[in-house]
């Protein structure tokens, strides 16, 4: 030490001594067990198996699928499994709802459920299915498909499929129990004519505000605030089939549905029925009415009529079709109609003009019903 000179502490402080990677300092709680499902202890007891056996590494879990709800209460209502299926072809949405899992029991502790559906924006009778209710079990399996008519691809472009898991109102002696869980699924999601499987997280019951403007409305419930333009617009649809016959030499005519129609009575449903009109008459009969069907908002009809007559004198003709809503003792109520004609535009045109052009060839086509009654002219 004394051939050494001293060395000042800013030259210290300059050295280099490259100590190498820093290693965390192990805490005394590394040597105790913890009480975690995640934790290990540091101090293992020796592997009773002899020296060169490979060691398996443990499985990996496999994350779950990314849900579709944001809110960390979601996992505590339960799962819900569904499968949708949007039928181009054939316009309908098809959504098979298969089980749920880990449901949250209510008060009274009954776990009797069903599965309620909506498509929003529109009027909440319109458009709701449920599923039968399965008693007694909070991982519930109804393996029960609910289906849409008249579900075209701008429906998909715009609506959204509402799901509830709900509890049997029998049983709690009241109708508007909140449902066990809730979740929204936008069908602009879903590819044409290939089915799709869910496996979602319920979610708390979204609550919004009533607008005051529909206090006084007749049976109409909306869920969002800013679907209330939309909702009043769409009066429903109707499924028509045109065929032109060569043998009985004239036009059958064929009322085969309604759906999501709009409800005009107290109930919150109407009485529909539809008229058909074949303008001008010319002195031949040319007025239809189907019959009447009770309280729905999607009537099954599948009513035929008939009108004689040459293609070509059919072809400078309009055929108006009407949705009512039949009240006894008073003025039938309008719901809306669509006329067809090769004066018509869009989809109307070409339903009216390819079924005269074409004998003995039935075509059937959804058309969206108007609200403002039609005037013809003579």
């Amino acid at each position: 030490m004394a051939g050494r000179g001293r060395v000042s502490m800013q030259e210290h402080m300059a050295i280099d001594v490259s100590p190498g990677p820093i290693r965390p300092i192990r805490l005394i709680s590394h040597y105790f067990p913890h009480f975690y499902p995640t934790a290990e202890p540091a101090l293992r007891p020796p592997d009773p198996r002899p020296p060169g056996t490979p060691v398996r590494s443990a499985p990996q879990p496999q994350p779950d699928p990314e849900p579709e709800g944001d809110s960390d209460d979601s996992t505590t209502l339960g799962t819900l499994e569904f499968t949708l299926l949007f039928d181009a072809d054939n316009s309908t949405l098809h959504c098979t709802a298969h089980r749920a899992k880990g449901l949250k029991p209510p008060a009274s502790g009954s776990v009797d459920t069903f599965v309620k559906a909506n498509l929003l924006p529109g009027a909440s009778k319109a458009s709701q299915l449920r599923t039968r209710t399965v008693r007694g079990t909070r991982g519930p399996v109804w393996e029960e498909t609910l289906t849409y008519h008249g579900f075209t691809l701008q429906d998909a472009r715009r609506k959204t499929l509402r799901l509830c898991v709900c509890e049997d109102p029998w049983l709690r002696r009241r109708r508007r129990a909140p449902p066990l869980g809730e979740l929204r699924v936008p069908l602009r999601k879903l590819v044409p004519n290939r089915a799709r499987s869910f496996d979602v997280c319920l979610e708390r019951r979204r609550l919004t505000k009533r607008p005051k403007s529909l206090d006084t409305a007749r049976g109409m419930s909306l869920y969002e605030e800013v679907e209330v333009e939309a909702a009043w617009e769409e009066r429903g649809r109707v499924l028509l089939s045109l065929c032109y016959s060569s043998r009985r030499g004239g036009l059958l005519v064929g009322v085969l549905r309604c759906a999501h129609l709009a409800p005009m009575d107290a109930n919150g449903y109407s009485d529909p029925f539809v008229r058909l009109f074949l303008h001008p008459n010319a002195g031949k009969k040319s007025k239809y009415k189907t019959s009447v069907r009770r309280k729905t908002l999607n009537p099954e009809f599948n009513e035929e009529f008939f009108y004689a007559g040459p293609r070509e004198e059919l072809a400078q003709k309009t055929l108006l079709v009407s949705v009512w809503d039949y009240d006894l003792g008073t003025a039938d109520d309008f719901i809306g109609g669509v006329q067809l004609s090769s004066r018509a535009g869009g989809e109307r045109q070409q339903h009216w003009r390819e079924c005269l052009g074409r004998s003995d060839r039935r075509l059937e086509l959804w058309h969206p019903l108007d609200g403002t009654p039609l005037q013809l002219s003579d």
